[in-house]
């Protein structure tokens, strides 16, 4: 079927064609959430955190950050507000995404329905030919019994 589809469609899929039309900010967007969401990122995070705490609790002089590190917060404060909006337009577009490939997942199902039907037709009539055919040669085998 999805031979079928690509060349109804000029060779492309659904997700092909959905991914075409994602704008610049919206597929880095995703990719900023795809990163977000990782392992690496988090390994990342808390090398980070470690390395700083540590370069300020270690520091006897020129600390830029002293405990209860202020400016640490901050930077995870500003990163969470810009984090959760970018993460929920993914999420909104893994969400459009879904309904459009539900779309057309719907719209093979009705092929493949008439498919179906037109196949339970032809076989009907088949049958009906073929016990038309032996009705017709039993009434010949009782005729030739009979005379």
């Amino acid at each position: 079927m999805v031979n079928k589809e690509k060349v109804a469609n000029n060779g492309k899929t659904w997700l092909e064609k959905h991914r075409e039309k994602l704008t610049f900010g919206q597929r880095i967007a995703d990719i900023m959430a795809f990163g977000m969401g990782s392992w690496k990122f988090i390994i990342f995070q808390t090398i980070f955190v470690i390395a700083w705490i540590g370069f300020n609790l270690l520091a006897y002089a020129n600390r830029w950050d002293p405990y209860p590190f202020i400016l640490l917060n901050l930077l995870f404060s500003t990163q969470a507000a810009y984090a959760a909006p970018i993460i929920m337009m993914s999420q909104n577009r893994q969400a459009e995404r879904d309904r459009f490939q539900a779309l057309e997942d719907y719209k093979t199902n009705i092929e493949a329905k008439k498919e179906i039907e037109e196949l339970q037709i032809a076989l009907a009539r088949i049958e009906n030919e073929k016990l038309d055919e032996i009705e017709k040669r039993l009434e010949e085998i009782i005729k030739k019994l009979s005379a």
